[in-house]
């Protein structure tokens, strides 16, 4: 008996060394920066001088127009782009699932958005965009439709950086819902066959229910990367036009690092920190009925 034990608390000590590096990773790169910032959104820190005023940033913060819009903007481009970056990708994965010639090569081809530079997608759009010489505007002459101010009309910039992010997102989440849908047992929809029921049929009734995790995850990860919502609209329209676009991250880098308003910055972090949680949250409590 002492001799199992002694190989039990061995085996133990070997897994615990060999996740100690995921550990300190953690820490270091995660946990210990969190507690910073908190700390940091209790005091007027501007790079030189750290004067500890309590709550106070988080008062002004919620007495701050831009802020509070910039927490519309961000809810807005979430309904932008979470359902259709849910249902696109769902097709195209459904699309790259059947059997035809190059489906390596397409398959690649989706998903590389994911893989490219931000900075580099980003500006490649803009060109796109672009209101005089945008091949966008270009196109829509043909048909005899009026320049669209893609990035300097209020109510359309905030479409537009909508729509380049469902097309970069589009490729990785495709592959997670083909790795479901590879994953689902063939019999279930022999046996569907069998009883007569269409490809439609076959799809709600089948398909869709086999890939609640996959789309229940899909669906968490897209809603936290909607609140932290940054390079694109840096990029695009840095913010503007008129502050239409600006968003919670965006904010927080123009207070840490335009304004070097530190301790406000960190307050805003938290303020998003706290927003993601609460949505994650929420998410498996009621979305995933705790169970996945």
């Amino acid at each position: 008996m002492q001799a199992a034990k002694k190989r039990t608390v061995r085996y133990d000590n070997s897994a615990y060394l060999m996740i100690l590096p995921s550990y300190l990773v953690f820490v270091t790169m995660v946990l210990v920066p969190i507690i910073w910032t908190a700390y940091l959104s209790f005091t007027d820190y501007d790079l030189k001088n750290m004067t500890w005023i309590g709550f106070q940033n988080y008062v002004n913060i919620f007495q701050d127009k831009l802020f509070i819009a910039s927490i519309g903007h961000t809810v807005y481009y979430t309904a932008l782009t979470l359902v259709p970056t849910i249902v696109l990708s769902l097709l195209l994965a459904v699309a790259l699932n059947r059997k035809i010639r190059g489906q390596g090569v397409f398959r690649t081809l989706f998903y590389l958005p994911h893989i490219l530079s931000m900075v580099a997608v980003s500006l490649s759009w803009g060109y796109l965009y672009n209101a005089q010489a945008g091949i966008i505007n270009r196109f829509l002459g043909l048909f005899g439709i009026a320049k669209v101010g893609w990035l300097t009309d209020p109510g359309v910039a905030m479409i537009s950086v909508a729509i380049m992010s469902v097309w970069g997102s589009l490729g990785y989440n495709s592959l997670l819902f083909l790795a479901g849908l590879q994953n689902i047992p063939g019999y279930l929809y022999e046996a569907a066959e069998i009883d007569g029921a269409t490809k439609v049929q076959q799809f709600f009734r089948i398909t869709i229910p086999q890939l609640r995790p996959t789309t229940f995850y899909i669906f968490i990860m897209c809603c936290i990367h909607s609140f932290e919502v940054f390079g694109q609209v840096f990029i695009l329209t840095g913010g503007g036009p008129s502050d239409a676009t600006t968003t919670i991250a965006h904010q927080v880098y123009r207070n840490g690092f335009e304004y070097y308003r530190m301790g406000y910055a960190s307050a805003e972090a938290v303020v998003l920190l706290v927003i993601i949680l609460t949505i994650t949250v929420i998410n498996y409590r009621y979305g995933g009925n705790g169970n996945d």
